[in-house]
């Protein structure tokens, strides 16, 4: 491989929303290289189904960023949060600009609708609930960057204070490439634990790789669990059920019919995920009755347009919907802690690296995520970061790095994977207790001190952080809810 071959302006790790709006905002002009893991769409946007939050004015963006902040209670970073809902409106503009269309009424007027703990109706949605995939497939039509398939970062590659570039198992082979930045935007840590909603290829690979070149990680316990989620279904990834279904009127019921969320927040299913999560889990234990998401209030004809990808997904597994209750369980979903970056994602102590989107941190969920700030979050964050590297003006020379050989895997690992799966889900899941997060804390330990590959080496290292930041914030906060030696 030459030179020339393995050189770019930037490179960036991941090609959901955060990665491919960012190299969008590099122009045709620069030479970008995509690192991606698997698919292009085996990414959590592809499967974001309720939307983008966005102020629908200039005046409700004040309102946006009040909502934020309570949701996030007290964690949020109030800069971060004035610039994602400042700039939002902007991002979404200039989307819209470049092509993509929003759902319209007849008079051709963009559609909003509500989510939980939101003050009015301002989501966007896209294909009815298909945002994420139908923003997905806009921006990687419109990519005009190369893009590796099938290819897992290994390592990056820092030296004196800046990062060179990154090495790549691709084809069997290990490839080093050099660019005169970096951008991770790999997701979450979906794969870590036992029911998730998140893309087989998110397993916290990044987050671990940073602890090991010495990055802080931030805010590691504020885990997101969705309330709504069939878990039922065989695969991985379990069956979402987006908010927008409860913030349109449909209810949460236990076997009995009995709208229980009310016992526990005034706002009933329109309370932030934190509560409808915790309260599901509490009622199911209390009551041991099962839980079902209702959605006979919605006419067939209207739910199947509005909603079709939940529609027809649940039709394939049995279910005659709106008529049908599904049962339901919280899920892990979202990440709020990350990377600790500032607030244009430049990762602190070194040059040339940033990251955006879930993978980061800037603060701006805080304790818990308003619904639908995702997907907003990867288009304003990820067009800061491009803006800061091309006003630099940095120093770049190619410093070349061995091309050396890594265990990435090992027979034991799978065995390791479903164990720690399982722990993660038990201990440091929608409730905490302390004496299960210190065994959790001891298993993983072990686990490290194993003959296993790379990979697992790196899940575990996130999932240690997890764990030893839910030890380490010993008050229930968001969707941190701890119970302490003593409590009842």
């Amino acid at each position: 491989m030459s030179k020339k071959e393995n050189v770019f302006d930037a490179i960036i790790i991941g090609t959901g929303i955060a990665g491919l709006n960012a190299a969008a905002s590099f122009g045709k002009d620069k030479s970008v290289l995509l690192v991606c893991k698997q698919n292009s769409w085996d990414c959590n946007t592809f499967y974001a189904q309720g939307g983008v939050a966005v102020a629908v004015d200039e005046e409700d963006v004040y309102s946006h960023i009040k909502d934020t902040i309570e949701a996030g209670a007290g964690l949020c970073d109030k800069e971060a949060v004035e610039i994602m809902c400042s700039d939002g409106r902007v991002a979404i503009s200039d989307l819209i600009s470049r092509g993509f269309q929003f759902d319209k009424d007849e008079m051709g007027n963009l559609l909003y609708t509500k989510e939980a703990a939101h003050s009015k109706n301002r989501i966007l949605h896209a294909g009815g609930d298909a945002t994420g995939r139908y923003i997905h497939h806009f921006l990687m039509r419109e990519n005009p960057h190369r893009l590796l398939y099938n290819s897992i970062v290994t390592d990056i590659f820092i030296e004196d204070g800046f990062c060179h570039g990154v090495r790549v198992f691709h084809k069997e082979e290990f490839r080093n490439y050099y660019a005169k930045s970096v951008i991770i935007a790999s997701g979450g840590v979906g794969s870590i634990y036992e029911y998730h909603t998140n893309a087989s290829s998110i397993s916290a690979d990044m987050q671990g790789l940073c602890i090991e070149k010495g990055f802080d990680l931030q805010d590691m316990e504020m885990m997101q669990f969705h309330p709504t989620v069939f878990i039922h279904n065989k695969g991985a990834r379990k069956q979402l059920l987006t908010e927008a279904l409860r913030g349109e009127g449909a209810h949460i019921v236990d076997e009995k019919g009995k709208r229980f969320l009310f016992e526990y927040d005034k706002r009933g299913e329109l309370s932030p995920r934190s509560m409808v999560s915790h309260a599901i889990n509490d009622w199911k234990s209390k009551t041991s009755h099962e839980v079902y998401l209702r959605c006979n209030m919605f006419d067939e004809e209207f739910f199947k347009n509005r909603f079709p990808t939940i529609y027809f997904n649940l039709r394939d597994l049995g279910f005659n919907l709106p008529y049908d209750d599904v049962p339901i369980s919280p899920a892990f979903h979202y990440a709020m802690g990350g990377i600790k970056t500032d607030i244009n994602g430049k990762i602190p102590g070194v040059e040339n690296l940033y990251a955006v989107g879930e993978v980061a941190s800037t603060r701006v969920h805080g304790a818990n995520r308003l619904a639908s700030n995702s997907l907003l979050e990867g288009l304003v964050f990820s067009r800061r970061a491009v803006n800061d590297i091309l006003k630099k003006d940095l120093y770049f020379r190619i410093k070349e790095f061995p091309k050396d050989e890594e265990i990435l895997k090992k027979e034991i690992d799978k065995e390791l994977k479903n164990e720690l799966r399982s722990l993660m889900w038990e201990a440091a899941g929608i409730t905490r207790e302390e004496t299960k997060l210190q065994k959790a804390l001891e298993k993983i330990e072990s686990m490290l001190k194993k003959d296993i590959g790379k990979l697992l080496r790196l899940r575990l290292n996130t999932s240690r952080n997890i764990v030893k930041s839910a030890i380490y914030r010993e008050e229930s906060l968001g969707a941190h809810y701890i119970i302490k030696k003593g409590d009842t």
